[in-house]
């Protein structure tokens, strides 16, 4: 594999922002004059427009301070950009090149697959495999040579085996995903994850092995694992290993925004997964996994925003949920 280190990445975007002098925007993980610099060490980009920062500001302004506290727990960490549904480039390089400018890292999900969670409450994506190579093209230019880390397409290969694709489009997403690491990978400072499900979704880690390989795992630098859902890290890793063993030792990174209370152990259908209560944020953001092929814990779905609706009167899927922040928040160890 084409790697050199998520680490060394890290470390070396610190040194070049060093060595330009470039001054980091507020809230990007060095503090604006008169404010407190974020507790955050994992050398990961804190976006200081997402709805937690801005939710912190709006509680700090109504004087709840209490509250605002509690989603700082969310907005002073390091949360992953997902970028969907629209032309990528200049926000890719814009988030990018604030990252630059902090020394800091951006973690980006892409998400456009053609038919995108089949139907369901995150439904959309591009009309077909032309427009999305063109899509996945327009991220890769808005990288450029900026350092970025890159998770692609949540859901998208696990819906392969699930049954959510039929015949012919299923192997057309694995070569569109193919396609996107491929060229995503030109980008000399971008690592690239392909999303590969979950704990609770995986039952034949060997069915497995394969749709990785054909998807481009082998190609990127890894998998990401546990996107958007709960399972604990030592449940994670239970699985991941046996599918890092199948592809001949891939290293991965784990999803730990929501884990700190594992999943819901006797709900079914939806409730299992879409917005359960009693949950917890996990681990922070951090290179530090204490396990050679974890390459980083990540906070891939972002804490406080909705799985979707859920025949709940919840709000839609990627829109802020206020009242589920502040319970991940209370519940936070």
């Amino acid at each position: 594999m084409n790697r050199y280190g998520l680490a060394a990445a890290l470390a070396l975007a610190l040194a070049t922002a060093a060595c330009t002098g470039d001054p980091a925007p507020a809230g990007s993980g060095s503090a604006a004059p008169g404010t407190t610099a974020p507790a955050d060490a994992s050398g990961f980009y804190v976006d200081p427009d997402g709805a937690a920062a801005q939710e912190v500001r709006k509680l700090e302004g109504e004087g709840r301070a209490e509250e605002a506290g509690l989603i700082r727990k969310i907005a002073d960490r390091p949360n992953a950009i997902w970028i969907g549904d629209q032309d990528p480039r200049d926000r890719v390089a814009d988030i990018t090149t604030k990252a630059k400018q902090a020394g800091r890292v951006p973690v980006l999900v892409a998400y456009h697959i053609p038919n995108r969670d089949c139907g369901q409450f995150s439904a959309g994506g591009a009309s077909g495999a032309e427009e999305y190579r063109s899509w996945i093209g327009r991220f890769a230019e808005g990288i450029g040579d900026r350092p970025a880390l890159v998770v692609v397409e949540p859901d998208a290969l696990a819906h392969i085996l699930d049954n959510c694709t039929q015949g012919g489009q299923a192997g057309e997403r694995l070569d569109l995903l193919r396609n996107a690491v491929e060229t995503l990978k030109r980008q000399p400072a971008a690592k690239v994850y392909v999303d590969a499900g979950n704990a609770g979704w995986i039952k034949d880690p060997g069915e497995w092995a394969e749709p990785m390989r054909r998807a481009g795992v082998p190609q990127a630098d890894g998998f990401a694992f546990n996107v958007s859902n709960f399972f604990t890290v030592e449940e994670s890793v239970a699985v991941a290993k046996r599918l890092s063993d199948a592809i001949g030792g891939a290293h991965y990174v784990l999803d730990t925004s929501r884990n700190g209370n594992g999943p819901v152990r006797d709900a079914q259908g939806d409730d299992a997964w879409c917005n359960p209560k009693g949950r917890a944020l996990g681990a922070a953001p951090t290179t530090e996994t204490g396990d050679e092929r974890i390459d980083a814990f990540l906070w891939i779905k972002r804490p406080g925003e909705s799985d979707g609706e859920c025949h709940r009167g919840e709000p839609r899927a990627g829109d802020w949920f206020p009242e589920y922040a502040l319970e991940l928040a209370r519940n936070a160890r």
